[in-house]
């Protein structure tokens, strides 16, 4: 057996172990077609399977009704920040977000490159980004409301959704997306970039409404509006194949193993607890995040210096706990718990934790 860490990174990220078995043993040949997955035709019935698979299983944990549309677009989230107001803004009329920090704030970033009425309706960037802002108005006129569901660099996430009243709800949900049941009919569109959650990098999920497909423009790109990808099931060009059978075998495990969101939703909650209640006790670690907005699925904490700090990292690693230095913008240490990190990465997190306290 090959010897395996507790991967604890941000992302790309820990995918879990029986989609890892299941890649290797299909890799060869994949379902009888004397290929690798990696070189089959995306034009092939194989492929086409695995993407209507991947799409089905998405409207299932999800509970999507017909008026979703599911895409894969290139590009990650990242490139979904300038093209949701490429897409979906409306002339004459706001468009509106929620900034609670780097991603936001890129979102933010490139919806002004476009000369839009950019309106920052709330923010959390007077506590340092450490909380989700709870009361604040929307523009009844907006275009739609933006915010960002979880925030990896920060480890903050919004438990209950924006209420926009009519004002459809686009957000980024790279880092949380599947690890909880929620409501989609607020929603005018949902991304995420597969490297969290999901999958590997090289694409984002896009959940579209089809009434938001009907404000694209004509007079953009055609790799850019969501119509190109909706018309041609996300294969007007060579998509990312292996990104999409990586995510339909993910989406699998989460059916047909885990049982559904719901109950990925209970082990998320047991894994934060146990790792939130152990930092709560100690006057060594310090978390960052105010506790009515943690994230389940970042963690954030504090030693008491930078030297001890980058010795718990290292330490860490050598006891087989990898991916635990803090993003580079804030520093600190950081755990994501995504749904393919076990109890038993959390488990050992902790026990080394305390460990490292004693020999302080």
């Amino acid at each position: 057996m090959t010897h395996r860490i507790y991967n604890f990174n941000a992302g790309p990220a820990a995918l879990p172990l029986p989609v890892l078995e299941k890649i290797r043993d299909e890799l060869l040949d994949y379902r009888g077609s004397g290929m690798s997955i990696l070189e089959v035709s995306h034009r092939s019935k194989w492929f086409d399977d695995v993407i209507n698979e991947a799409v089905e299983r998405t409207r299932r944990l999800l509970g999507l009704g017909t008026e979703f549309r599911v895409l894969f677009v290139q590009g990650g989230a990242s490139l979904q920040f300038c093209m949701i107001p490429m897409n979906l803004a409306l002339e004459g009329r706001p468009v509106n977000y929620v900034n609670t920090g780097t991603w936001s704030t890129k979102a933010i970033k490139e919806a002004r490159i476009q000369g839009l009425d950019v309106r920052v309706v709330a923010s959390s960037e007077d506590r340092n980004f450490s909380y989700i802002p709870r009361d604040f108005d929307v523009d009844e006129d907006a275009a739609y409301l933006h915010f960002t569901s979880n925030n990896t660099i920060k480890g903050t996430q919004w438990h209950t959704f924006p209420d926009a009243g009519d004002v459809p709800l686009v957000s980024d949900m790279s880092s949380d997306i599947m690890s909880r049941p929620l409501d989609p009919k607020p929603f005018g569109l949902i991304y995420a970039g597969a490297q969290k959650n999901i999958g590997p990098s090289g694409t984002a999920m896009v959940i579209v409404r089809e009434d938001m497909l009907e404000r694209v423009p004509q007079d953009i790109p055609t790799m850019l509006k969501y119509t190109t990808f909706a018309e041609k099931n996300s294969m007007f060009n060579t998509p990312a194949c292996f990104v999409i059978y990586t995510i339909n075998a993910v989406l699998q495990w989460l059916e047909d193993e885990i049982g559904g969101l719901a109950e990925m939703e209970k082990r998320n909650r047991r894994k934060a607890a146990m790792l939130y209640d152990f930092l709560d006790a100690s006057d060594f670690y310090q978390g960052t995040a105010s506790p009515e907005s943690r994230s389940l699925m970042n963690v954030t904490f504090r030693l008491p210096d930078e030297t001890l700090e980058q010795r718990f990292v290292e330490e860490a690693l050598a006891e087989g706990l990898g991916g635990l230095k803090g993003h580079r913008s804030v520093g600190g240490c950081r755990a994501s718990i995504y749904n393919a990190t076990g109890l038993e990465a959390v488990e050992a997190l902790v026990s080394f934790m305390k460990e490292f306290e004693r020999k302080a």
